[in-house]
């Protein structure tokens, strides 16, 4: 997050279904979205920006298949080979009483390893100081942010569009 700097476009707008028409109509304008920040989540709003399908599931799956690779290594290595124990005449290696154990580190990874998955890829930290274009879009606000040197279009072109598809407010911030 603190890479980012330079010239921004800022528009505020009122309402979701108003942004979120606006961010299509700048994006078949050619202009290039950087991020809109919203007090809740948008539906409609990953695929209007273009941001690409999320890869959480695939994340998720790696790491419970390490957790439940860990769970059976460590039940049949200490009730099968290190510490042999016949319990109710079955044998020392039962998988079928190893399945709560194993379903249990399977979650626990899961949701460990996303959680600290989630913090990394999205840079967040107790020392990270987050890049908020306007204080308002965590209350009642939408703000779009618009990286004018990403941007072929001239700054009042783009101005003039925010202000037809509906922003209350555009406003220039270097960051």
């Amino acid at each position: 997050m603190s890479d980012i700097s330079g010239k921004f476009l800022v528009g505020i707008f009122d309402d979701d279904d108003v942004i979120l028409s606006a961010v299509k109509k700048v994006k078949q304008a050619g202009v290039k979205v950087h991020e809109v920040y919203s007090p809740f989540a948008i539906h409609g709003m990953d695929d209007a920006i273009g941001h690409p399908r999320t890869k959480i599931g695939i994340a998720a799956f790696i790491f419970g298949t390490i957790g439940c690779l860990c769970a059976l290594t460590l039940t049949i290595w200490t009730m099968g080979i290190d510490w042999p124990m016949v319990i109710g005449g079955k044998d020392p290696i039962s998988i079928p009483n190893f399945i709560p154990i194993t379903f249990e580190l399977t979650v626990l990874f899961t949701a460990f390893g996303m959680t600290l998955g989630f913090f990394v890829t999205n840079g967040l930290g107790p020392s990270v100081k987050p890049l908020l274009f306007d204080p308002r879009c965590t209350d009642n606000k939408f703000v779009m942010a618009i990286d004018l040197a990403k941007n072929k279009l001239a700054e009042s072109d783009i101005i003039t569009m925010l202000k037809n598809a509906g922003a209350e407010e555009v406003s220039v911030k270097s960051i």
